[in-house]
């Protein structure tokens, strides 16, 4: 995969094996899985660490093949709503921190760069967002209401 910033051809790496169905060798039932999920969500897991320990603990592979929806689709379809996705999350306290340090170091001209890089794909991920509609209509991103949110 080529890289978003840099003018280079990037490097190879690992993928997931394609699969279109639920493993065989998964013993544990969908409704255990479900349970499973939401019960780390409410003990306040993120999507990502759920995905962690389910597989690491449990033998689930991925929650997708496995149940055939995706994490955020079972947390919707049991009335749980996150306010936002936890990529966008990470990327805006990533982003609140290096403002923090920027605010300390004036003369950091690569840190500078790489909080320019980092709200670049903060507003590029909410474009998405907006259009699939998990993000409300005219959503943008703005540091001071990300330090809002994050309030770290």
């Amino acid at each position: 995969m080529a890289r978003m910033h840099a003018r280079k051809k990037g490097k190879s790496s690992s993928q997931k094996p394609f699969r279109t169905g639920r493993p065989d060798w998964i013993e544990t039932d969908r409704k255990d899985i479900e349970k499973m999920v939401i019960d780390l969500f409410n003990k306040g897991y993120s999507t990502s660490r759920i995905g962690i320990e389910l597989r690491d603990l449990h033998g689930i592979p991925d929650v997708k093949t496995a149940l055939g929806i995706s994490m955020y689709e079972l947390l919707k379809n049991n009335g749980i709503k996150m306010d936002y996705p936890e990529d966008i999350m990470n990327l805006m306290t990533k982003a609140v921190r290096m403002h923090r340090h920027m605010t300390e170091n004036h003369t950091d001209v690569h840190n500078k760069r790489h909080l320019q890089l980092t709200e670049a794909k903060i507003r590029r991920l909410g474009k998405y967002y907006v259009r699939s509609g998990v993000l409300p209509e005219g959503w943008a991103y703005k540091l001071h209401n990300a330090k809002l949110i994050v309030a770290d």
